[in-house]
Order: C-alpha cells, then structure tokens, then sequence
C-alpha cells in the first residue's frame, strides 16, 4: 500500500492504535525541550531560591549557611520591610491605573480610528524598547530635573512652588514606572479591541445605545481578556522593580526591589531570598484573586 492509499484509509477508518501512540509520543518529544528549559531555569532556580530561604541567618559568606530550616526568616522580613513591601504595591497599582487610563484610550484608537496611521502608531508604541531600559530611566533624570522645563512650566503655572521640585519623589518613581511599562498595557488592549467586529458596535447605535451604553456593553466586555492581561503585564513587574526608584527616587520611595538587592549585595542571602519568596507568593495570589473576580480564568 503506497503512502497516498494509507492516508486515504486512515482518513476513512480512522487513525491505528499504532499512529495514536507514535503521534503521542511526537508530541512529548516537542514538549522536551520546552520542559527542560523550564527545569533548568525556573524549578531549579525556585527549589534554590526557597531553600536559601530557610538558611539560618546567622551564617555568613565566609562560614557559610546552614540549612536549618529557619522559618523565621519570612516574619524578619516582614517586621523590617513592610514599609518597603506595601510602597511596591501601591506604587505599581497606581503605576497600572494610570497605565489603564492612558493606555486603553490609545490602544482603542489605533484599533479603530487610526486607518493607514495604525502601523506607525504602534511602532511609536514599541518604539522605546529599541533603547535601553536603563536609559530610558536615566532621561527622565534629565526631564524631571529641577532645572528642566517641565518642572520650569509647573512653576508657571503655579501648580509647583518656588521651591517645589518632582526628581527624589513618588511622582517621579510612579512616572517613570508607568512611562517604562505603559506598551506592556497598549499591546494585549489593541490585540484584544482588534478582534471586535465593528458591526457589533454599529448594532448597538442602530437600537439607540449612548456611545457609553455601547462602549459599556460591549467593547469592554470583549476587550476584557486583553485589559485583564495588560494588567497583568504591568503591575507584575512594576511591583518588583527597583531601577525608578533607585534613580529617580530617594531613600524614603525605595520599594522592596531595592531592599532585596542590597540584601543580596551585602551578603544577607536567606532574608533576601525570604523577601524574594514572599513577594512572589503575594503577586502569585493578588494574580489569581484578580483574574477570578474579573471573570477571565481562562487567561490562566
């Protein structure tokens, strides 16, 4: 029986006991290398990061750690950091409502006012990421600054005192956040709103629908997966970043990305991987709570 003639039966009796297992074990072959990727640079690094987390404290570099299975350490670092740890979150839920407000507005009008604009507007959107993170933080050093015209129109305007500055201030850390993740919520929202058919809202006119009443109704709704996962894609890496407030913040907006770096710099590895920890079991939950009540678990 040539090739042709086999596919043609299998096609018409359906696929042999021996197809089914040869295609099964096709598709763990294709799974391998991804399974070993995420062996070796995810469960391997976690299984570390948590048993650093039980070291006993009282170790050092030199002497070394002893695993002890030293639980205390995550009520240490909640005593001595909470401060730290609650400015992250309200830095990043702030960073990501501002991100919404801001972002949803642009993503709807590329998807649907844009016309032959659209692809440039969203090279302007992916247009930062061909710098440098670290750069791009570094220029709002420069806009900020007190010098600066933006601070220089605020003064204008009366809306800055003579004395007033933005640079070394939440403003600053919460700006530069939102400014660095802002495309992470334009991206999954314009994907999202892209997909809805026009017709739909052009129906909700027809049957005498505010703009409002329609936008409510129906472009949220079906835009909710992606405002869901540019939520998501902000606030998660927001809540754990250090580099705005290191550079455009002060020694009173620092966030508990810094702490866990100069933990780890000054040689505390169990409190640090305990922080660590912690915030990853905290994000891990607020993203399932989240996720539940917005009606969206298949995200997951």
């Amino acid at each position: 029986m040539s090739q042709v003639e086999a596919i043609k039966a299998e096609a018409e009796t359906g696929p042999t006991p021996e197809a089914e297992r040869k295609r099964g074990w096709v598709g763990y072959l294709l799974l391998l290398p991804g399974a070993l990727w995420l062996a070796v640079f995810f469960v391997v690094p976690l299984f570390s990061l948590v048993s650093t987390s039980l070291y006993d404290p009282a170790g050092s570099l030199e002497t070394g750690y002893q695993m002890t299975g030293y639980v205390a350490n995550y009520t240490t670092v909640l005593e001595d950091y909470s401060e730290q740890f609650i400015r992250s979150m309200v830095y990043a839920g702030l960073a990501t409502l501002i991100c919404i407000v801001l972002g949803y507005p642009l993503a709807y009008a590329i998807a649907f006012k844009a016309g032959r604009w659209k692809n440039l507007m969203l090279v302007a959107v992916i247009a930062p990421f061909f710098t440098s993170f670290l750069i791009r933080t570094i220029s709002w050093q420069l806009l900020l600054a007190d010098q600066g015209w933006i601070v220089e129109t605020l003064k204008f305007l009366h809306i800055l005192g003579p004395d007033g500055h933005l640079l070394a201030t939440p403003v600053a850390v919460v700006t530069g956040i939102t400014y660095n993740f802002l495309p992470f919520m334009v991206l999954p929202l314009y994907a999202s709103l892209e997909k809805i058919d026009p017709r739909l809202m052009e129906a909700g006119a027809d049957l005498y629908a505010s703009p409002f009443t329609t936008f409510r109704k129906i472009t949220l709704p079906l835009s909710m997966p992606g405002l869901v996962g540019g939520t998501l894609l902000t606030f998660i890496p927001a809540a754990g970043d250090y580099i705005n407030a290191q550079l455009l913040g002060n020694t009173q907006t620092q966030m508990v990305g810094n702490v866990i770096q100069k933990l780890f710099d000054g040689g505390s590895y169990p409190e640090a991987a305990a922080l660590s920890v912690t915030l990853m079991v905290v994000i891990v939950v607020m993203v399932l709570l989240y996720v539940r009540r917005a009606g969206t678990e298949d995200l997951l």
